[in-house]
């Protein structure tokens, strides 16, 4: 196995914003409180470690209870343990309950949050770390989730939906196993893929516990501790932050405050996620919607259901589990209910975590760490070996196409492409039309520069078409180019937004995971390229 890095920002895949935080710049710096250097987490353990013991005890009790019927790994079990003890922390990452894990970054982000909690364990070995994967149960956004891509084809589940997505049924999914089934054939690694579809959606009943049941299949015997926070006893502490929001609004003024001053910025980063004045639903009977006020009452939007103050605080008192937090406010939930130190997500999810410093602080809430997950480039043998023979860097792959052919037909080129000197030689002869219509009538200053933006402008014409000729006349060169291209990026995007898992598992089977935990450091700053033999 060969490991190669690349800065995030020479892939031209990662905002400007994300780019800017890998790097320290100061302008952020209100936005967050510590950055990931592994130096930090001790200041972090600092800030979080009077978690009280009230909550400790409650998640262990959940905890225990979610995995009663799960067939757990020895290191799970001992996590889940870990986690009624002061000296315990976790390492958090969330997802939603795609379809058979969705994209392959799915794996990035578990594999990312394990080997931090083993570094921390090195250089904290007083403590202890328990990775934890928080399953997106609550969410309700059904078409985000319900297929994932193989082999260039979109395996969907149709199925007609309302509410949270991790009570859904799983009928229906037997037809995706056929069709999955008739693409894989039938090896060893194909029947593995075929009987963990099996297991996970045939023989269970809802997404939630199907979800589950893949995800400590994959990574169980790595400690991974998976929680389900849609529970009534966890819900329970959440209760006074929720009534901040619906009689306060607080969580709406202070991330609209962070929103105005990220706007003022001069690197114009954009907006991730609005607030709403209430940022909870109402979740019942199927029935996920955001809670509205208006002239004191409570509305449940699109529904007849509607509370006085009073009535929707008792409520709150009575059936925590029934008010669900929004984008906004999840992140809080996790904060009160974890021993959190970390928060590890992709670049849209961290931009959003950047609105909401101000609220934790209002909230009394220690704010986590924020990294970025490895992101990975996981390509063969043979594919290593074409790029060698055609000399093309691992940076020149990340180009965009156009980009990348121009780039290499110049190289390969035997002869000069590039009209810069021409160009150059052209704007020197300029210099001194300039200067004579200056000295004698400056009002051809105007027609000078004209005709010399009309030669530039040829010489650029020219320079195009000698290059599209050039590219005519090495075709068979580009195309070789552009198919490993678009082997490596489908759909002329990152492999990892767009493959699920289960491509590279059919190449490597059981190897696909323990190399990934070897190869990807989430802590390096560096996007990976990883060639497993």
């Amino acid at each position: 196995m060969e490991v190669e890095g690349i800065p995030f920002k020479k892939t031209g895949y990662f905002s400007n914003l994300i780019c800017d935080y890998l790097e320290g710049k100061e302008t952020l710096s209100p936005f967050y409180d510590r950055l990931p250097h592994i130096g930090q987490f001790a200041e972090q353990i600092k800030v979080k470690q009077n978690f009280p013991e009230t909550h400790r005890e409650v998640l262990y009790s959940v905890l225990k209870n979610q995995y009663g019927d799960v067939d757990i790994s020895e290191d799970t079990k001992v996590n889940i343990s870990l986690l009624k003890e002061a000296s315990t922390y976790t390492v958090v990452t969330g997802h939603q309950l795609n379809l058979f894990t969705g994209p392959l970054y799915f794996l990035y982000k578990i594999i990312s949050t394990i080997n931090l909690t083993k570094e921390l364990k090195l250089t904290n070995p007083e403590n202890n770390f328990v990775p934890i994967y928080w399953m997106a149960t609550e969410d309700h956004d059904f078409d985000e989730i319900n297929y994932f891509n193989f082999r260039g084809k979109k395996l969907q589940w149709n199925k007609n939906v309302s509410g949270a997505v991790g009570p859904l049924e799983t009928d229906g999914l037997e037809a995706i196993l056929e069709a999955f089934s008739n693409e894989m054939g039938n090896s060893i690694n194909a029947t593995k893929l075929k009987e963990w579809f099996a297991k996970a959606y045939l023989e269970h009943d809802n997404l939630t516990d199907a979800t589950r049941f893949l995800a400590n299949e994959l990574f169980g015997e790595h400690g991974l501790v998976i929680l389900d926070a849609n529970d009534t006893e966890l819900k329970r502490l959440l209760v006074p932050f929720v009534k901040r929001d619906l009689l306060e609004n607080a969580s709406y003024n202070k991330v609209s405050e962070t929103i105005d001053e990220l706007q003022l910025l001069p690197e114009n980063y954009g907006i991730q996620v609005n607030p709403r004045e209430i940022n909870y639903f109402y979740l019942l009977d199927g029935v996920r919607e955001r809670i509205v006020e208006k002239d004191g009452k409570f509305y449940i939007n699109d529904t007849k259901i509607k509370f006085s103050q009073e009535e929707i605080l008792t409520e709150l008192d009575n059936y925590p589990e029934r008010f669900s937090p929004n984008v906004i406010t999840r992140p809080l939930y996790q904060e009160v209910i974890l021993p959190n130190l970390c928060y590890i997500g992709g670049g849209g999810e961290l931009a959003y975590w950047m609105e909401l410093r101000a609220m934790f602080e209002e909230m009394k809430v220690p704010f986590p760490i924020l990294l970025l997950r490895n992101s990975a480039l996981v390509i063969t043998e043979k594919q290593k070996e074409k790029l060698d023979r055609m000399n093309i860097s691992m940076t020149d792959i990340f180009l965009d196409q156009s980009s990348f052919i121009n780039k290499k037909i110049r190289e390969i080129s035997n002869i000069d492409i590039d009209f810069a000197p021409q160009k150059k030689h052209l704007q020197e002869q300029f210099k001194g039309l300039y200067d004579l219509a200056a000295q004698t009538d400056a009002s051809f200053l105007g027609a000078v520069k004209a005709q010399e933006v009309k030669q530039l402008k040829g010489l650029d014409n020219l320079e195009k078409r000698l290059l599209k000729a050039q590219k005519r006349k090495l075709q068979d060169h580009v195309l070789r180019m552009t198919e490993i291209q678009n082997q490596l990026f489908p759909n002329k995007s990152l492999q990892e937004r767009n493959l699920n898992f289960s491509e590279l598992y059919l190449e490597y089977g059981e190897r696909l995971i323990p190399h990934l935990i070897k190869a990807l450091r989430p802590l390096s700053g560096d996007f990976s390229i990883v060639k497993i033999d």
